[in-house]
């Protein structure tokens, strides 16, 4: 008969090999290869004939070869991979016991890759399958404990969610949700709002009949309703206020025009408009009030260690506080009167004879332009030796030496003087005589400087 060549026996298995077939080999290898294809064709070839006695007649209505092949494969997938492989594996061991044993570990790899790709159409689910189960089984513990952690965690996860989602309602797949023990600040915070929305969400509405329990609370907390006078009484607050600037203008105006005129114009100032004086009074106790300490306060306390027999002449005495402190007897003079004991004159010529008194007071009243007068009509009244008492402000000074030395010019000399305080100074002088300078003398030492207050 015919011999086929060898190509032509090789050409169904290389289909069945694939790429693994259509690579170059040597001429020996393919000789090897060809009878080897043979064998295997063979006993396929026998297995088929041995299963298809088995096999169910075919169906009365098929009429074409093509249904019965289909069936046929169909058939042969149903086969058991186990019994083909183990009858696949005899005959291999045939084949290698019948070859020499001079076979290189190419045509083993080649051998390896001819059962996968023979396996292949048998059952390619099945060993898919049994290879998923092998890794399953070759699983190490370690595998098994991350495995089982990465679901711990998933399920924490799932639970977290749900309880941001509504921490009342627990996962339906654990009856005991764990949420994690530490918690950042934000999620904290966001679990506490979570709560009090919820707590809202699900509060009963009230009922009518707690209503009127918790309206007395109520009404407490509300402010006052308006009074229908509260414009009469912002109305009066207001005219208050504009009196009160009123006064204070008044006030820096009257005290503008003592120091910076004489004292007669003072004193007509005053006889035209009598509440004038009561106005400049309560400003001017108003400006002292806010000082440490009151200089009348260190001539009372002078005077009341002195023996009580002395006459005192208090020069701008006001509302007569020294009169009212001491027992001594004391001359009260002003412009204007704000005690009955006050005697209203002009303090350069006060109603009392020559060398009648023995004490002269001037507590911050060396006011207006006429000093020099007011000091000649102290000691026009004083006994010889006796006492003159000035207390001014301390800003009024420039020089006090040329103070001094003025004032010893007019027949006095000086005993005591306190600078200390940081509101007044205080001087105490003794009459010596009569004035030592003729009235056109000029002293400029006595003038001194106004004391102007400043509108705030």
């Amino acid at each position: 008969m015919f011999e086929e060549p060898e190509w032509a026996e090789e050409a169904p298995v290389a289909a069945t090999l694939g790429p693994i077939a259509s690579r170059p080999r040597p001429a020996a290898a393919l000789r090897t290869k060809g009878s080897k294809h043979r064998q295997l064709l063979a006993t396929l070839q026998s297995l088929e004939a041995a299963s298809l006695p088995q096999q169910p007649p075919s169906l009365p209505g098929s009429d074409s070869e093509e249904e019965e092949i289909g069936r046929k494969k169909k058939r042969l997938k149903k086969v058991s991979f186990a019994s083909a492989s183990a009858e696949v594996e005899k005959k291999r061991k045939k084949a290698r016991q019948q070859q020499a044993p001079s076979r290189s570990d190419s045509e083993d790899e080649e051998v390896e890759r001819k059962k996968k790709s023979c396996k292949q159409p048998l059952g390619g689910d099945f060993v898919e399958e049994e290879k998923k189960k092998r890794k399953c089984q070759k699983q190490t513990p370690s595998n098994k404990a991350q495995h089982l952690d990465s679901v711990d965690q998933t399920g924490l996860k799932a639970q977290k969610g749900s309880a941001t989602n509504d921490p009342h309602k627990p996962s339906p797949g654990s009856s005991s949700p764990q949420l994690p023990r530490t918690l950042t600040r934000k999620q904290w915070r966001n679990r506490q709002k979570n709560k009090r929305r919820h707590k809202n969400k699900f509060r009963p509405p009230q009922l009518p009949a707690q209503a009127p329990a918790s309206a007395p609370a109520e009404e407490t907390e509300l402010p006052p309703a308006p009074r229908p006078d509260s414009q009469e009484a912002r109305a009066g607050a207001l005219r208050a206020r504009m009196a009160q600037r009123l006064d204070g203008a008044r006030f820096r105006y009257l005290n503008e025009q003592l120091y910076s005129g004489p004292s007669s114009a003072a004193q007509r100032l005053f006889q035209e408009d009598p509440e004038a004086f009561l106005l400049y009074h309560q400003g001017f106790q108003n400006q002292v009030k806010k000082w440490p300490l009151q200089p009348v306060e260190r001539i009372i306390r002078d005077l009341r260690q002195r023996p009580a027999s002395l006459v005192v002449a208090d020069f701008g005495c006001g509302d007569c506080r020294l009169a009212s402190s001491i027992r001594n007897p004391v001359h009260c003079f002003d412009l204007a009167s704000l005690d009955p004991r006050v005697t209203v004159c002009d303090m350069a010529q006060v109603p009392l004879k020559d060398e009648s008194v023995d004490v002269a007071v001037f507590c911050l009243s060396l006011m207006g332009t006429n000093i020099r007068d007011f000091l000649e009509e102290a000691n026009r009244v004083l006994k010889p030796g006796g006492l003159l008492k000035v207390a001014e402000v301390s800003s009024r000074f420039e020089d006090i030496r040329a103070f001094l030395g003025a004032v010893s010019k007019l027949g006095f000399r000086l005993i005591s003087k306190d600078l200390t305080n940081s509101h007044f100074f205080l001087f105490d002088f003794q009459k010596t005589g009569p004035p030592r300078v003729g009235p056109k003398a000029e002293l400029l030492g006595l003038k001194l400087q106004p004391c102007l207050y400043k509108r705030r």
